[in-house]
């Protein structure tokens, strides 16, 4: 975890114990007896907290980890797994079989932009609190199936017309999460 990062939870937790205080949840009277403190210091604390925050991952151009592909068992299907954080997949080159996705309250970027794909491949996706960005060729089509709760999936991928062109099937199941499919 980043220095920014703790000292945003810091401030955050210290605003949410004054809210607490004035509730009537806690008492600590004797720490926040200075009238400015009131409504300002709590207001403060939770906007710089999460000004941190959020301004840590958004000015990390290297908040991807990337990763080594992991190949199954059966030496095909991949299965990609991320919890609290983001996890960057790339095919260069390799041969693409198909995989599964999973983003647990973080994100998976998954690039098959140079993988080959020679034949129908399936993608199985679920999200919970997370979101999923898929690159795939222009040389395949891709079909969705998805059932989301407060999520969806954004399939901007272009379609090629044709009986050849194989086709890259996408199965998502999100909760509070998302797709987002490009070339």
């Amino acid at each position: 975890m980043k220095t920014r990062t703790i000292i945003g939870i810091l401030l955050i937790v210290a605003g949410a114990w004054k809210l607490a205080n004035m509730w009537g949840i806690i008492e600590n009277d004797w720490l926040w007896s200075q009238p400015w403190t009131v409504y300002i210091a709590p207001v403060l604390l939770i906007y710089v907290g999460g000004d941190i925050i959020i301004n840590s991952y958004r000015r990390d151009p290297d908040q991807w980890l990337q990763r080594p592909l992991p190949i199954g068992e059966e030496g095909k299907r991949i299965h990609c797994m991320v919890r609290y954080g983001g996890d960057e997949y790339i095919y260069r080159g390799e041969p693409f079989h198909g995989a599964r996705l999973d983003a647990f309250c973080g994100g998976l970027r998954l690039d098959l932009r140079d993988a080959a794909i020679t034949e129908d491949e399936e993608i199985d996706i679920h999200t919970f609190m997370g979101g999923v960005e898929l690159y795939v060729p222009s040389t395949v089509n891709v079909e969705v199936k998805s059932r989301s709760f407060l999520g969806g999936v954004g399939n901007h991928a272009t379609h090629n017309a044709g009986s050849s062109v194989p086709c890259i099937h996408i199965i998502a199941s999100n909760f509070i999460g998302g797709v987002d499919i490009k070339n």
